[in-house]
């Protein structure tokens, strides 16, 4: 059997059984397998070797999934975790949102402002959208209902808000994304600042216009606030930029390494959430459990697309379509607008690091012959990944925000809210295509 014939079969089959709602890890393993075994079995001629081919699937398979796991970087990934659930249980991001709050409380959609700002500070710390949105949803949504603002405003600014942990390092998904395309983690941390302070700016200039046109949506409080509440308001917010300042200055400055100061930061929210006495021994080890599944969930889906990556290179079917792309010769702007296109559908049905995973195989070998850089191409595709967060039917963030409230705000009517703040993440999306310079001048300059 033709090794590329294996591989699209594998690719197809995949596909089909994640349409069918099987976890995304047994699909990519199960077949990576199969298809890898039948791909030795088949190696020596038409006829099926079985016995030959067992130890060569077996060898492959174990060497990609020991030499990913002990890759020293991947370890950052559990510190980010736990750095957020710390910082989550120890009040340290919540303060990020009641500082922005005191400022904001005269502003038309102030509270919602906040929590577009609070959710890029938990973003800033902890590098998991679903988790930013779960944790800032029980936060902001009940304070913003309280003001009588409308529903469709209190949960979409969440819901949106909320995506920016994919963008706003660190990023859980920048960092498997260097991980399996071999770019520097630094520099795709430092590549996501400014575009994630550019869709920060669309959201809250979406939320002005909306509290403009229709203030009944978002009344105005008629709280006050004096200066010195204010700066103590500000001051108490001084753990989460300190930490902010540590991840990415140290970075910056050439201080730390990402895993190095995924580490440091760790250690400073542990000990400012136990001499603060925020911290009791029982958030600590609610923090703990919590970061081994969710760091146990993407281990296990990271390694699985690792045995699809070196099936799907085992056959040269990434190779035989780009002769395929070549010989209908596409234009470069073809390609981009084609793999933007692949994302925003498959962003609707499925997991945002599965997406990532399953296509990387297939679209770095173009972006490389095109001549892009890919460090650019890992922004593009996390806000592509972002988007899909939120756009119906299978909008993760939609669904997260559903379950904060209790279902009391019907999905729906979450989605109608985030329809308003799709058009201007598409058109950041196009800024971020056509102006390469916005994400690559911090990492150029590093």
């Amino acid at each position: 059997m033709d090794p590329s014939t294996i591989g699209l079969f594998g690719f197809i089959i995949t596909l089909v059984l994640i349409c069918l709602r099987v976890p995304i890890g047994f699909a990519l393993a199960g077949l990576a397998i199969i298809c890898t075994y039948l791909f030795f079995g088949f190696k020596s001629g038409d006829e099926f070797q079985a016995a030959k081919a067992v130890y060569p699937t077996l060898a492959l398979i174990s060497s990609n999934v020991f030499e990913f796991l002990h890759s020293y970087p991947l370890s950052m990934v559990p510190l980010f975790i736990a750095l957020g659930h710390i910082a989550y249980h120890a009040e340290i991001t919540t303060d990020i949102y009641y500082a922005v709050r005191v400022w904001l409380a005269r502003v038309p959609g102030g509270l919602a402002m906040a929590s577009a700002i609070g959710c890029t500070g938990f973003s800033a710390i902890t590098g998991s959208s679903l988790a930013c949105a779960s944790a800032m949803g029980r936060i902001c949504i009940p304070e913003m209902m309280r003001f009588n603002y409308s529903p469709q405003l209190a949960t979409s600014t969440v819901a949106i808000g909320g995506t920016l942990g994919a963008l706003i390092p660190p990023s859980i998904l920048f960092i498997m994304y260097g991980l399996f395309t071999e770019q520097s983690i630094n520099k795709l941390f430092l590549a996501g600042i400014i575009p994630g302070l550019l869709s920060l700016g669309g959201i809250l200039t979406v939320v002005f216009v909306w509290s403009k046109l229709k203030p009944q949506d978002a009344p105005t409080a008629d709280t006050t606030y004096t200066a010195r509440e204010r700066w103590r308001a500000t001051f108490r917010a001084w753990p989460a930029f300190s930490l902010f300042l540590i991840i990415i200055g140290g970075i910056y400055g050439g201080i730390f390494t990402a895993t190095e100061a995924a580490a440091v930061s760790m250690f400073i929210a542990l000990a400012y959430g136990v001499l603060a006495r925020k911290l009791s021994w029982a958030h600590f080890l609610q923090a703990m459990k919590d970061t081994a599944v969710q760091s146990a969930t993407i281990f296990f889906i990271a390694v699985c697309a690792k045995m699809f990556v070196a099936f799907v290179s085992l056959t040269g079917l990434t190779h035989d379509l780009i002769s395929l792309i070549e010989y209908y010769q596409m234009s470069d702007w073809a390609i981009l607008i084609m793999i933007a296109l692949i994302y925003l559908v498959m962003g609707m049905f499925l997991d945002p690091l599965g997406i990532m995973l399953l296509t990387l195989p297939f679209v770095i070998p173009l972006i490389e012959g095109m001549g892009y850089d890919l460090i650019w191409f890992g922004v593009v595709v996390v806000k592509l990944l972002e988007i899909g967060l939120i756009t119906p039917p299978v909008g993760l963030n939609v669904f997260i925000i559903n379950s904060v409230v209790n279902n009391t705000i019907p999905v729906h009517t979450i989605f109608r809210g985030v329809i308003n703040f799709l058009a201007m993440d598409i058109v950041v999306f196009a800024l971020i295509l056509a102006f390469p310079i916005l994400s690559l001048f911090l990492p150029n300059s590093l």
